[in-house]
């Protein structure tokens, strides 16, 4: 399935409406990309004023998600959709929700950055780098796939959550051996474990993204499927 699922309505007006939407919602989550970016430049160089750029906008992104559900609710009100829109607006208003917690997990990374003041000590911010990419690669990929509303990739995105989870236990276990062998170190590893997790939970959106979209193409609810169940509903 493509995008043009979304013109084959007699009112050229609710093509319009509909296409609207889906346009905000893409460009919330660009705004979420810049966001994770900026929030990981805060933590690993220790940048305060980078740091409180993100948690600022996250304001911005509170408003945007406000905003869509409001327009997909004046939507459903008015046009009473049914089928492939029904499925689309009422996903589009738990992808929103997605997205706006990818922000709340944004501006967490930065509140750690200023809590930890500039300075994060012996962190390995290679592997805290590559983790931050792995889950905005994923998040980039799972928007890419809803703007073409296409299913094609989406078992790929949500296998590499795996990779994600390993990367994130191996920090995990750093950061205990590091707490083991000097208990001064505790404090600063906590602060650097809630960082970890905030970009681990990151990934976990982007997989329910994907969930969402499943249920707007094929009508199927995959929430708590296993991986193998995921990618049968995918190709059936």
């Amino acid at each position: 399935m493509d995008s043009n699922k979304l013109g084959h309505h007699i009112s050229e007006q609710f093509n319009k409406e509909l296409e609207d939407i889906r346009n905000k919602v893409l460009i919330m989550g660009g705004l979420l990309e810049q966001q994770i970016d900026l929030a990981v430049q805060a933590f690993t160089t220790g940048n305060i004023e980078i740091a409180e750029v993100v948690i600022k906008q996250d304001n911005q992104v509170d408003e945007m998600e406000m905003a869509i559900d409001q327009e997909c609710t004046e939507i459903l009100a008015r046009r009473q959709p049914t089928a492939f829109d029904l499925r689309l607006l009422m996903s589009v208003i738990k992808i929103v929700h997605e997205l706006e917690r990818v922000g709340d997990k944004a501006k967490r990374v930065s509140e750690m950055a200023i809590q930890l003041g500039g300075g994060n000590g012996k962190v390995t911010y290679y592997e805290i780098e590559h983790m931050a990419e792995l889950v905005k690669s994923m998040l980039h990929d799972a928007l890419d796939a809803f703007a073409r509303l296409d299913l094609a990739n989406l078992s790929q995105i949500t296998e590499r959550d795996e990779n994600v989870d390993r990367e994130y236990d191996n920090i995990l276990r750093q950061l205990i051996t590091r707490m083991m062998e000097d208990p001064r170190h505790i404090t600063r590893a906590l602060d650097v474990l809630w960082t970890v997790r905030a970009l681990e939970r990151i990934g976990d959106h982007a997989c329910y993204i994907c969930e969402h979209l499943i249920y707007i193409v094929k009508g199927e609810d995959v929430r708590h499927s296993t991986q193998h169940q995921l990618e049968e509903k995918i190709n059936h």
